[in-house]
C-alpha cells in the first residue's frame, strides 16, 4: 500500500508540474504574440469625426387642431396641479 501511495504522489507531482510548465509557456507565447502584432500589425485607423447635426428648429410648426391644443393645455394644467413641489 505504501508503494502505491508513493506512485500516486509521484504521478500527481509530475502532472501538476507539466500543467504548470505548460501554463508558463502559454503566458510567454501570448506576450510574444502580442508584441509581434503591435510591432508588425496594421496601424489602427483613426476614428472619423462624427458629423455635426444641425440644431435648427423647423421653419414652421405643423398646425394643431384647436380641440387637441385645448386638451393638451388641460392635461398640462392637471399634471402641474398634481405634482406641485
Amino acid at each position: 500500500m505504501n508503494e502505491l501511495m508513493s506512485q500516486a504522489i509521484d504521478l500527481m507531482v509530475a502532472g501538476m508540474g507539466f500543467v504548470f510548465v505548460f501554463l508558463i509557456i502559454l503566458v510567454f507565447a501570448t506576450l510574444l504574440m502580442s508584441k509581434l502584432v503591435l510591432r508588425f500589425g496594421p496601424a489602427e485607423p483613426e476614428p472619423a469625426a462624427p458629423a455635426r447635426k444641425s440644431r435648427a428648429k423647423p421653419s414652421a410648426p405643423s398646425p394643431v387642431d384647436p380641440d387637441t391644443a385645448e386638451a393638451i393645455k388641460k392635461a398640462i394644467a392637471q399634471y402641474r396641479s398634481r405634482h406641485k413641489k
